[in-house]
């Protein structure tokens, strides 16, 4: 129980200091032991005050400034043991203590020196620092612990302590008619001593009626920049061993054996290795030989409290007599943020248990909050960070606000991707190799946002192969020897290309003209990619496809507007179809059916390696060959990936503009267009019958690659393609034909 009430400032060189001895004293029907106790106690006090003053100089032709600052800690950890044959306790602080004054006094004036006409600033600044180190091991401190019928009050005296203080003055001064040099000097050590320390709880401290020879808490007090706080773990009448304490550790990343403390506020990440000490301390006038047994706890979980513990690790150890020893091990977190069923799991209870010869003697348990990995979101072509902002909320409501959502380019100074602004724009955009490099630079910021030893990623679309290349040329290996990466979950990612980026970047280079990001997602790069990004690293990787649309961009069969299933299913065993276009992938929808059941998984899965990991081949997909047209995984001869007609068409604000469409024989017939949401596409065929339409504003015209398709038997003719933009600027819309989809 923490409890801040008003205290009297005090500097540490001014602490109140006391000769009363030491006595424990049990009153009431709470507590029939007549021993004193045995545990730990820590005591602190931390001080920071300021103080700034302006004032008018003198001569009332300059301002000077006095800025003071202190900085002043005082530490002590005192262990405490009951005195032989008597009721109260004693014991031995290590102590140390350190302090900064600081005052900076900056004078500016404005004079005219002699022989001139116009004043001119003059400067002077002065800095006064002095430091004081004090401490000492062993010292003797005295010990009140005093009981009543519910309540106790724990009180410390502690000595003296010997230091030393230093100091050193320096000024500067600029713009002085008789230029003056700068000066520095040092101030020796000098003996100092810190005074005498009492302190002690308000006596509202509550015993545990079923435990009182256990006490347990904290207690602060604040005022005036000065905070004092007494923290302590005693216990009376127990066995020679006990538990001091059990503690959390984990690495500070990027540094790894940088081990930190947990806090139970903060928490670590699931993945992280986490360090689990525990304290044991023998009160006995023997050594002794102890074991630790740490185990998984469910007591007060709301659904699994009867679940039995489970062991997690064994430790011994030799405690000298009146002396305490550390036992620790190190623990994978992989999976404890989540239940093995999906359930998000808020907290994680370590129990450690005290064996004597066998028996149990004292038991400890705490809180260890595991908080997700954090997931890094990876867009695709004409995309953005914003494609994922609601993301933050869906994770927080499936789990809670610490599991994060890092959208690469949200903050651009620690990276951002070009694939381009929106879509049909055709500007300059970075390569898979740059944008992978600015997807590291992303993952490197969310590692250390987060502290998090690994993250996932979930990539929607190019944003697939951009991680891919990250996975196989930059990411780096942990000595935990898991993936940094733990998880790729890839959203219609064209993994073998993309039809509609071969029939775009062909009436692309029929104008001379190209784009960079478009290129690399056509077939034949990407069969490209595939032959030398080879490297998974033990990632494992899952893929969602979409089957909504009909053909388009001579994809024979169901796709998601963009790419063909065969494409994103490639050779990754974790995969599964859905009706969804391509721009709605990134939505709760698939959140909650694919992706959150791939990253919420629980320690089971987690340690098992399991099937998703799995990379088996889809049978009968060989690599895509060079401007060839994959038909269901067999290479169809007849048939090319470049357009039968292209045109690239300018449509001003408002405009309405016709195109003619030279049409051949066919067995059908498709168009497939480059443009913004607000232009409405209508297809008429030679008999002036409108036979396919694309309106502005709807669904359909949200797509990176908007398709009208007729299917049915064509005769050569001349069709039209009607333009009408709703736009307030001019647009650019890039137009391809294709024919004979089977």
């Amino acid at each position: 129980m923490t409890i801040l009430r008003t205290l009297p400032a005090l500097a540490i060189g001014a602490m109140l200091s006391s000769a009363a001895a030491p006595v424990a004293a049990q009153r009431g029907n709470a507590a029939k032991c007549t021993s004193g106790w045995a545990g730990t106690i820590q005591y602190s006090r931390n001080q920071a005050n300021s103080d700034s003053k302006t004032v008018t100089r003198l001569s009332g032709k300059g301002t000077q400034t006095t800025d003071w600052s202190l900085k002043a800690n005082y530490t002590a950890q005192i262990a405490v043991r009951p005195a032989a044959d008597a009721e109260y306790s004693t014991g031995l602080a290590n102590i140390n203590a350190s302090s900064v004054s600081t005052e900076t006094v900056a004078a500016n004036d404005r004079d005219i020196c002699p022989h001139q006409r116009v004043s001119q600033g003059m400067s002077g600044n002065f800095v006064s620092k002095s430091e004081t180190r004090a401490g000492g091991s062993g010292l003797e401190a005295g010990i009140d612990v005093t009981t009543d019928a519910d309540t106790y009050t724990v009180s410390v005296r502690l000595p003296e302590v010997n230091g030393t203080v230093s100091g050193s003055d320096s000024a500067s001064f600029s713009g002085q008619c008789k230029a003056k040099e700068a000066t520095s000097k040092s101030i020796a050590d000098l003996p100092t001593t810190i005074d005498a320390i009492r302190f002690s709880t308000d006596g509202e401290e509550r015993l545990n009626p079923g435990d009182p020879n256990r006490l347990t808490g904290s207690f602060s007090k604040s005022a005036y920049g000065v905070t004092e706080t007494l923290s302590w773990n005693l216990r009376r009448c127990g066995p020679a061993l006990r538990l001091v304490e059990v503690k959390f550790e984990d690495m500070r990343f990027p540094t790894w054996e940088a081990w930190q403390e947990i806090t139970e506020q903060t928490g670590t990440i699931d993945g992280n290795i986490v360090r689990i000490k525990a304290i044991v301390a023998n009160d006995g006038p023997d050594e002794r030989a102890a074991t630790v047994k740490f185990r998984e706890t469910y007591q007060g979980d709301k659904w699994d409290a009867a679940k039995p513990d489970a062991p997690i690790e064994e430790v011994s150890v030799f405690v000298p007599s009146g002396q305490q020893r550390e036992v620790t091990f190190q623990w994978d977190s992989s999976g404890y943020a989540w239940f093995d069923d999906g359930r998000p799991r808020l907290v994680q209870r370590i129990r450690a248990e005290l064996e004597d010869a066998g028996k149990k003697v004292d038991d400890m348990t705490r809180n260890l909050k595991v908080a997700p990995k954090p997931v890094v979101l990876v867009h695709g072509l004409w995309s953005n960070w914003r494609t994922w902002e609601p993301w933050q909320n869906i994770l927080t409501t499936s789990h809670s606000y610490d599991w994060k959502a890092f959208p690469v380019g949200e903050k651009p100074e620690h990276g951002r991707m070009s694939t381009g602004e929106e879509p049909g724009t055709l500007g300059p955009t970075n390569t898979i190799v740059q944008n992978a490099d600015q997807l590291g630079r992303y993952v490197e910021y969310a590692q250390k946002d987060r502290n998090a030893w690994h993250v996932d990623i979930v990539a929607h679309s190019m944003g697939g192969l951009i991680s891919r290349r990250y996975i196989h040329a930059e990411m780096p290996s942990y000595a935990d020897g898991k993936p940094q990466v733990a998880h790729l979950v890839m959203l219609g990612t064209p993994n073998q290309g993309s039809s509609c980026a071969d029939l775009m970047s062909a009436a692309l280079e029929l104008t001379g003209r190209s784009m960079t990001a478009l290129q690399e997602l056509q077939t034949s790069s990407v069969a490209k990619f595939n032959a030398v990004t080879t490297e998974r690293k033990g990632v494992p990787f899952s893929v969602l496809a979409g089957t909504i649309v009909p053909p388009v961009c001579r994809i024979f069969s169901m796709n998601d507007g963009v790419v063909a299933p065969m494409s994103a299913i490639w050779t990754i065993a974790d995969n599964v179809q859905q009706r969804v276009l391509h721009t709605d992938m990134t939505g709760t929808a698939p959140f909650s059916s694919f992706v959150k059941p791939r990253l919420a998984i629980g320690p089971k899965a987690a340690r098992s390696n399991g099937k998703l990991s799995a990379l088996t081949p889809w049978p009968g997909i060989p690599g895509p060959a060079p401007r060839r047209l994959m038909v269901l995984g067999v290479e169809d001869p007849k048939e090319t990936t470049g357009p039968d007609f292209s045109k690239i068409v300018r449509l001003a604000p408002g405009q309405t503009t016709q195109v003619p469409l030279p049409v051949e024989d066919a067995r059908n017939f498709g168009l497939t267009f480059m443009a913004a949401n607000t232009v409405s596409a209508t297809l008429i065929d030679d008999k002036g019958t409108v036979v396919a339409i694309n309106r502005a504003g709807t669904a359909e015209a949200s797509q990176m690659f908007r398709s009208l398709f007729v299917d049915r038997a064509i005769v050569k003719g001349n069709w039209t393609l009607t333009l009408a933009s709703e736009d307030r600027v001019e647009r650019e819309i890039v137009l391809a034909t294709w024919s004979n989809a089977s």
